[in-house]
C-alpha cells in the first residue's frame, strides 16, 4: 500500500508518519505544503526520510494560494459568523488538492492527514478527496479507536517519539496551539478553550507572530493606497504587485499597526462551538478596502444580491465545500459583479483600525452632480420624490386604517 500523508515535522505528523508505515504496513510519502506558514522548512526532507517516508514533497504554493483562493474570496466579500476571515479554512482545500496530485503521479492508494476527529480540517480534507479523486482512500488515524487507545495524550506521542529517535521539540505541556499561513494565524485550545480568558492580556503579548497590539503600534497614523482592477487589487500605493505581493505587503503594514486581530467564538461543522483567536493584518486590509471600492462602483441592487449570498458562501467555504459545484456556481455570479470594481481606495491604519481616507474610479457610479442639495441636473427632479413616496406608503397607510377601524 502507497499513502501520501499531508506532514508538517510537527509531534503529531512525525508519530502518524511511523504509526502508518507500521500499522498499514505501507510506504509513506511525506506531503508539506509552503503556503506562507514561515516554518523551518530546512531538514524536513531529511527528517521526513528518519522518520520512515520514502520520499517528502515540499511545494511552494503561495501564490497559487493567494491568486485562486484568497482573491476569489475576498472578491465575494466572504466573511464567517460576521468575524471570522476563514484563513485555516481557505487553505485546506489547496493542500488537498496537491494531495491529490501527487497521489495520482505516486499511483497511491490513498491520503492520510492528522486532523482530529472533533474539528472543521477533516472535513475539508475529505470532501475535497472526494469532489477531485473519489476513488482514493482517505485514512485518519485519530478517528480510529486502535490510534487513540496508544495515543491518549501528548504524553504518550512524545514517549514513542522518544522510543523512535523522532526529533521533536514538542513537551507534555502546551498552552495553546498555533496555525499559520499567508492569510492569517489562528489559536486556540489550551489557555483559550476559556472564553472568559483575556488573550489580549500582557500575559499573551507573546503569542503573536504577525501583529503588534494597537497599544503598541505606533502614535503615527500611515496612509495606504490600494489599486483595484475587477475585485482584485492589483497593486499597493501605485506600485503593481502579484496577488502574493499583495498579500505580504499588507501583513507588514497591518500587523505594524496592530491590524486585524479578532477573538470569537463559533460554531463548528461538527456541531460544537470552540474558541479561536485570529490574526489576520492583510485580510482585513484587504476586506475593508475592498468594500469601499464596491460602494462606489456596484449597482446596490447586484450588491445587496451578492451581501444576500455572502453567509452561503462563507459557510461553503468554513465547511469545505470549496470545490463543489454550488460553490462554484456562486463564484460566477460574483466574478460578474466584479466587473466594475476597479479603481483606488485610500485608507488611514492607526492603531488597530482601519480608516477609509477616499475612494476614486473611473468607473463611479456616485455622480455629484445628482447627490448634492445644490445639484441642478434633469436627471433627479425633486418634486418627483413625493409620488415616490405616496405610492411606497400606501401599503402602511391600509394597514393602519384597517387597525383603527377595528
Amino acid at each position: 500500500m502507497k499513502i501520501v500523508l499531508a506532514y508538517s515535522g510537527g509531534l503529531d505528523t512525525s508519530v502518524i508518519l511511523l504509526w502508518l508505515k507500521k500499522n498499514y504496513h505501507a510506504e509513506i510519502i511525506a506531503f508539506c505544503a509552503d503556503i506562507g506558514q514561515q516554518e523551518e522548512l530546512d531538514g524536513l526532507e531529511e527528517k521526513a526520510r528518519n522518520t520512515g517516508a520514502s520520499k517528502c514533497y515540499i511545494d511552494d504554493l503561495q501564490e497559487e494560494f493567494a491568486r485562486d483562493f484568497i482573491f476569489p474570496m475576498f472578491q465575494a466579500a466572504a466573511i464567517y459568523e460576521s468575524q471570522y476571515f476563514l484563513g485555516t479554512s481557505i487553505a485546506r482545500p489547496l493542500i488537498a488538492k496537491r494531495m491529490v496530485e501527487i497521489a495520482r503521479a505516486e499511483k497511491a492508494d490513498a491520503i492520510a492527514h492528522g486532523a482530529t476527529g472533533k474539528g472543521n480540517d477533516q472535513v475539508r480534507f475529505e470532501l475535497t478527496v472526494a469532489a477531485l479523486a473519489p476513488e482514493l482512500e482517505v485514512i485518519a488515524p485519530w478517528r480510529e479507536e486502535r490510534f487513540r487507545s496508544e495515543f491518549p495524550g501528548r504524553a504518550e506521542m512524545i514517549e514513542f517519539a522518544r522510543k523512535n529517535s523522532i526529533a521533536v521539540t514538542a513537551t507534555a505541556e502546551k498552552s495553546y496551539s498555533m496555525d499559520r499561513n499567508l492569510l492569517h494565524i489562528s489559536f486556540e485550545s489550551g489557555v483559550l478553550e476559556d472564553p472568559w480568558f483575556d488573550a489580549s492580556g500582557n500575559e499573551m503579548r507573546d503569542m503573536y507572530k504577525l501583529s503588534v497590539s494597537p497599544e503598541d503600534a505606533p502614535n503615527e497614523s500611515e496612509y495606504v493606497e490600494l489599486n483595484f482592477e475587477n475585485g482584485n487589487c492589483i497593486g499597493i500605493n501605485g506600485r503593481r504587485m502579484s496577488p502574493l505581493e499583495v498579500m505580504l505587503e499588507l501583513n507588514r503594514l497591518g500587523g505594524k499597526h496592530g491590524i486585524g486581530r479578532v477573538d470569537i467564538v463559533e460554531d463548528r461543522y461538527v456541531g460544537m462551538k470552540s474558541r479561536g483567536i485570529y490574526e489576520t493584518p492583510g485580510g482585513a486590509i484587504l476586506y475593508s478596502a475592498h468594500r469601499q471600492m464596491e460602494t462606489l462602483t456596484m449597482d446596490r441592487e447586484v450588491m445587496q444580491l451578492r451581501d444576500s449570498l455572502v453567509p452561503r458562501y462563507a459557510t461553503l467555504v468554513y465547511n469545505g465545500y470549496w470545490f463543489s459545484p454550488e460553490r462554484e456556481a456562486l463564484q460566477a455570479l460574483v466574478t460578474e459583479t466584479q466587473k466594475d470594481v476597479t479603481g483606488t481606495v485610500r485608507v488611514k491604519l492607526y492603531k488597530g483600525n482601519i480608516v477609509v481616507a477616499g475612494r476614486k474610479s473611473a468607473k463611479s457610479l456616485y455622480d455629484p452632480e445628482i447627490a448634492s442639495m445644490e445639484g441642478i441636473r434633469s436627471a433627479y427632479n425633486q418634486t418627483d420624490a413625493t409620488g415616490f413616496i405616496r405610492l411606497n406608503a400606501l401599503r402602511l397607510k391600509v394597514r393602519a386604517l384597517r387597525d383603527r377601524q377595528n
